[in-house]
Parts: C-alpha cells; sequence; structure tokens
C-alpha cells in the first residue's frame, strides 16, 4: 500500500460546513496547505461520532497551525447536513464534510470496501504539496484519538522546516529531535 510519499489523486467533492452553503472541494483548493482527510464509514453510526467529536475538540488547535479539515463519508453532502442538523454531538462540528456519493475519494485513498459501499475508519495528512506524510487505518470498531493526530502533525511539521532532522517516538513539541548520523548509528 505504497500512499506514504505520493501524491493525492484529482477530486472533486462537495462539502457540508456549518454555517455556509454547500461548496465544493478540489485538490487544487489544497495547494499551499496541510490538510487531515478523516474517513469514516456512515452517518448516523455508532464509533464514527465520537471520533468526529474528539476530532472537533482539537479542530481550533488544527487551525492555529493552519491545518484544514475534512471528515469523509460515501454518504452526500445533504446527509451530512442532516446528521449535523439532528445530532447533538455532530452539530457542534465546525469542520468539512465531504460527500463520496460516487467513491472517488475512498477509491484514491484506497479505502473503500467495493462489497458494502462504505470507506474504511482511515486518516490522512497531506502537506501542503499535496504529498501524504501520515496515514492510519483502524477496524470498524476502534476509534481513533485526536490528540495523537495533532501530535503527528506537528512533528511532520517540524520535519519538513527543519531537513536533516527527526522526531523520535512519543516526541512533543518543543522536545529534542535527531540528527540522522553514522555517528548514532549504534548508540540510541
Amino acid at each position: 500500500m505504497g500512499i506514504i510519499g505520493s501524491t493525492i489523486k484529482p477530486f472533486k467533492a462537495t462539502a457540508f460546513q456549518a454555517g455556509k452553503d454547500f461548496f465544493d472541494v478540489t485538490e487544487q483548493d489544497l495547494a499551499g496547505k496541510w490538510a487531515v482527510f478523516f474517513f469514516y464509514p456512515a452517518d448516523f453510526t455508532f464509533v464514527c461520532p465520537t471520533e468526529l467529536e474528539d476530532l472537533g475538540e482539537h479542530y481550533n488547535t488544527l487551525q492555529k497551525i493552519d491545518v484544514d479539515v475534512y471528515a469523509v463519508s460515501t454518504d452526500t453532502h445533504f446527509s451530512h447536513k442532516a446528521w449535523h442538523d439532528t445530532s447533538e454531538k455532530i452539530g457542534k462540528l465546525n469542520y468539512a464534510f465531504l460527500g463520496d456519493q460516487l467513491h472517488t475519494l475512498s477509491k484514491n485513498f484506497g479505502v473503500l470496501r467495493e462489497e458494502a459501499g462504505l470507506a474504511d475508519r482511515a486518516t490522512f495528512v497531506v502537506d501542503p504539496d499535496g504529498v501524504i506524510q501520515i496515514m492510519e487505518i483502524t477496524c470498524e470498531g476502534v476509534g481513533r484519538n485526536a490528540n495523537e493526530l495533532v501530535r503527528k502533525i506537528k512533528a511532520a511539521q517540524y520535519v519538513r522546516a527543519h531537513p536533516g532532522e527527526v522526531c523520535p517516538a512519543a516526541w512533543e513539541e518543543g522536545a529534542e529531535t535527531l540528527a540522522p548520523s553514522l555517528d548514532l548509528v549504534g548508540k540510541i
């Protein structure tokens, strides 16, 4: 599944976002920005609202570090609006929900379960050049942790801004990084 380091494929999807009219999003809209594609199986389900609410609790932090957030399921943008209007948890969310009823995004990112017509529970972080830097896919019954997602994005942004440095395991913003070299081989 060699998707890390690949460039996102062309797409066009209609979005719902609280307080806005429906609008289209394409890969061109992402140019020069960090973006999260947060795939989930379907609206009006069980684990999904808990994850989406958790992500919503980190949305302001992501906005402060210049990251756009796109929740994606194979539902329509109309379904996303209906869910937003009828669910207390989803009604609080301010990021964009992309409708992927034609499965373009789910296929492009390799997360479509063809037999069910649903996307896997998957997260992708795309850098300002449209290159996928981070991916996470979990089984249907296991929710993700937005706090860890934010940590990974900060690490990816740090590495991009500091060529020649890497972030070790459990790295947190402000902690020491490593500069890979022959001197470090066998000493860590």
